[in-house]
């Protein structure tokens, strides 16, 4: 096995996983709650909002392109749910499976008009960013009061063999993006696509099917995400979300996938978004002004973005 070239084409990851280690080591010195079950399990809750979010994220920066819109379209998830299940008295399930396959709708729409409007994805998803927020604040008036059910709050509490259900959900859906982009057709040619577009579609790759899909897939993420948010809080505060967008972006690019399309991979995100994860909740745990959290993000991403640059130039 050569580790030398393992290194070489992990080598952000790696030094995120590595810089993962010292600052739980760091924050296991400098607060005694760090390791506590009910903490541990709070950072796995934190995480898997944003890592469910990420990697959407990922499949769409793996075929150069971005969406700005996954805060957005969190929001109106959960706004859907909360105004057809709670206002209007829909049964909660049907409410959410409405609001879900709205979202995707919303998602796919961005690759319709990132691909037949010739619109550059960081416009189309800014558009349907405000789009979004904008309906989210139509149908609820602005109304962060409405409650949503107790069973339906199982989805962030409950249990399953003694691991809190958003965990387990952030895991099997790690595993369906992992077998999606390394063993199916279509993860090959969201790389393809990605690294050399004129190449793929001069092979036989159907661009505008590949290119729908993956922002599809990142709406499917957001309302999955947003139905844990939802279940997690549980209310529908109108500003959800807000901001999410650039903590996908910076799990995903701390990962050590390339902003410039076909390089990156899923586990790289999951260390990505532990990362953040961590360094929220000990920003948290050691009393730090959560302004400062807004701060230490965004110097993450561009300390990320420059380190992918930087190595791709040596290439």
């Amino acid at each position: 096995m050569n580790f030398d070239r393992i290194f070489k084409e992990n080598r952000q990851p790696i030094i995120a996983a590595f810089a993962l280690f010292l600052i739980v080591v760091t924050l296991s010195f400098s607060s005694e709650y760090f390791w506590t079950v009910g903490n541990v399990f709070n950072i796995g809750k934190q995480a898997s909002i944003n890592l469910i979010i990420a990697l959407g994220m990922t499949v769409v920066i793996i075929s150069a392109g971005i969406d700005l819109s996954v805060g957005s379209l969190l929001a109106l998830t959960i706004s859907v749910t909360a105004v057809l299940g709670i206002a209007n008295e829909m049964n909660i399930v049907l409410a959410a499976f409405i609001a879900i396959v709205l979202t995707v709708a919303a998602g796919t729409l961005n690759g319709v008009i990132i691909q037949y409007g010739k619109v550059p994805a960081f416009i189309a998803t800014l558009g349907t960013m405000g789009v979004a927020r904008g309906v989210v604040l139509l149908i609820s008036s602005g109304n962060p009061s409405m409650s949503f059910p107790s069973p339906f709050l199982w989805i962030a509490d409950g249990k399953i063999i003694g691991i809190p259900f958003p965990i387990l959900l952030s895991l099997v859906m790690v595993i369906a993006t992992v077998i999606l982009l390394k063993y199916t057709r279509l993860g090959r040619e969201i790389y393809a696509i990605g690294g050399n577009e004129e190449a793929a579609r001069l092979s036989g790759i159907n661009i505008p099917f590949v290119r729908i899909v993956t922002y599809s897939l990142s709406g499917f993420c957001c309302a999955i995400a947003g139905i844990v948010f939802a279940a997690r809080v549980g209310a529908a505060p109108p500003s959800a979300g807000v901001g999410y967008e650039l903590n996908a972006i910076a799990a995903v690019i701390i990962g050590g996938t390339s902003l410039s399309g076909g390089r990156g991979n899923v586990m790289g995100t999951v260390v990505g978004a532990f990362l953040m994860a961590v360094i929220s909740n000990g920003l948290n745990i050691i009393d730090v002004d959560p302004y400062w959290q807004g701060i230490v993000i965004g110097t993450i991403i561009v300390f990320a973005v420059m380190m992918s640059n930087l190595r791709s130039g040596n290439r």
